[in-house]
């Protein structure tokens, strides 16, 4: 199970990587394999804000919906289009080509409330 230092988690099992002001959000490889075959993803509009650990979207995989909760608050600059063909990129590169979404951050001080890799993987233990 993969789990790279250079991000931030929620026990809710998304992952942020803070770029200045900005927040690239995704799920987790946990969380993808839970899920199994992702086929379809809720992607908010870019200029939507998000509340901190509220839903900005869904994740559909052949088994179950789950809600997608945001690590941080912001307003989405940016939406990973290449999932509404492939949906699949979620479970072949989660912390890659399967990224989500793009955030201004609203309050950099909320990081402060994210799990390090460490703690996340205990976590999954």
């Amino acid at each position: 199970m993969e789990i790279p230092e250079d991000l931030l988690y929620t026990e809710e099992h998304e992952w942020v990587y803070i770029e200045g002001d900005v927040g690239i959000i995704g799920i987790t490889d946990y969380a993808q394999a839970e899920l199994g075959d992702v086929v379809f993803v809720e992607l908010p509009h870019v200029g939507d804000h998000i509340q901190q650990m509220e839903p900005f979207g869904s994740i559909e995989a052949v088994k179950t919906v789950s809600d997608l909760f945001a690590p941080v608050s912001g307003e989405v600059i940016e939406v990973n289009t290449n999932l509404e063909n492939n949906p699949q990129l979620i479970n072949q590169d989660p912390y890659g080509e399967g990224w989500i979404i793009k955030v201004k951050l609203s309050n950099m001080k909320q990081t402060e409330e994210l799990i390090t890799a460490d703690d996340y993987h205990n976590l999954i233990e």
